[in-house]
């Protein structure tokens, strides 16, 4: 009965191509864009997503919806973006570091301290290199459609962290990522890739001693329940990334393509500013459950990372330079 089941589900999918719905609704093609997340929908990018579905909606006249599945409901970041690949799916969200694994340049993410700050960033994104980075998995099936803020990663634990000593022999969660688990190596933690569903669990049994995530991440999901320290050493700028299959992409009229494009355009904007509002009351609140937020000294964590920077001088030296070029 079991496996019946499953063909049955199987066939489902053979029939949904390219993972879209297609019907008649008043005698013209509707077409259903499913988009699966793993955020929860208190998340600000969440809330990106759904006010970019509502764009879409209203710029298409209805013809053109995106129905969005949050908190892993059809399979963690890797599982969406092979689902991207088989078709199964239309679009995902997920964070650069999952990416890598799928398109190897995206390791540029990776590399700690590599942007200034959030401003510098954004001209990378926005620019040449970012719109290069997004087209880099087509022949692989994936379109990089745009990114969106995810903010600046710092690491919380159940002790402060003050300096990269604090970390060594500590167990940390990281994604399925090389080079966020080189960074944890390199700074004298130990690397533990968990599922973002199960690191609250993983957080609370004591099978990771602390975790790493921006501060709407943090506070979206509960962590602060369980890690009482949170220490703003702000690691990493890995962007979240909206993707469409190829398949789905070509197969929109240029009528629909020029719609997604328009409403993801105005997302993202609009993502930037629900972000830095998100950002600031987020430490806000975990300071008031009584998290004790800790704004260490920076250097002695860039300096812990420099071997990394070495490691990766072949693969990435390139691009590096030219994002440090980047004014």
């Amino acid at each position: 009965m079991k496996k019946g089941l499953i063909v049955f589900i199987g066939l489902l999918l053979l029939l949904l191509p390219t993972g879209f719905i297609l019907s008649k609704s008043r005698q013209q093609d509707t077409r259903i864009l499913r988009l699966a997340h793993g955020l929860n929908t208190q998340h600000p990018v969440h809330k990106t997503m759904e006010y970019m579905a509502e764009l879409i909606a209203e710029k298409s006249k209805g013809r053109l919806r995106v129905e969005i599945y949050p908190s892993e409901q059809l399979g963690n970041e890797k599982e969406c973006i092979e689902a991207l690949q088989l078709g199964y799916l239309s679009m995902t969200k997920t964070s650069s570091g999952p990416m890598e694994n799928f398109i190897p340049r995206i390791k540029i993410f990776g590399i700690p301290y590599l942007f200034r700050d959030g401003a510098h960033f954004w001209k990378v994104a926005n620019g040449a290199i970012g719109k290069e980075l997004l087209n880099e998995g087509l022949d692989k099936g994936l379109k990089g459609l745009c990114y969106f803020d995810a903010g600046a990663r710092s690491f919380y634990a159940k002790k402060p962290i003050r300096s990269p000593e604090d970390l060594v022999g500590l167990k940390i969660r990281v994604m399925s990522s090389k080079t966020c688990m080189d960074m944890v190596k390199a700074m004298g933690g130990s690397p533990t890739p968990i599922s973002w569903g199960e690191l609250y669990t993983s957080l609370d049994q004591g099978v990771v001693d602390a975790a790493e995530n921006n501060p709407p991440s943090f506070d979206t999901s509960r962590h602060y329940e369980v890690c009482r320290y949170y220490s703003l050493d702000e690691h990493l700028r890995l962007p979240d990334m909206l993707l469409i299959s190829n398949r789905v992409w070509e197969s929109l009229s240029s009528e629909f393509q020029a719609v997604l494009n328009e409403a993801i355009d105005e997302a993202v904007a609009y993502n930037i500013k629900l972000w830095a509002e998100a950002e600031q009351a987020s430490v806000e609140k975990v300071k008031a459950a009584g998290v004790e937020v800790i704004y260490p000294d920076k250097k002695p964590f860039q300096e812990a990372v420099q071997s990394m920077w070495k490691d990766y001088e072949d693969e990435l030296g390139e691009l590096i330079r030219r994002i440090q070029a980047v004014e």
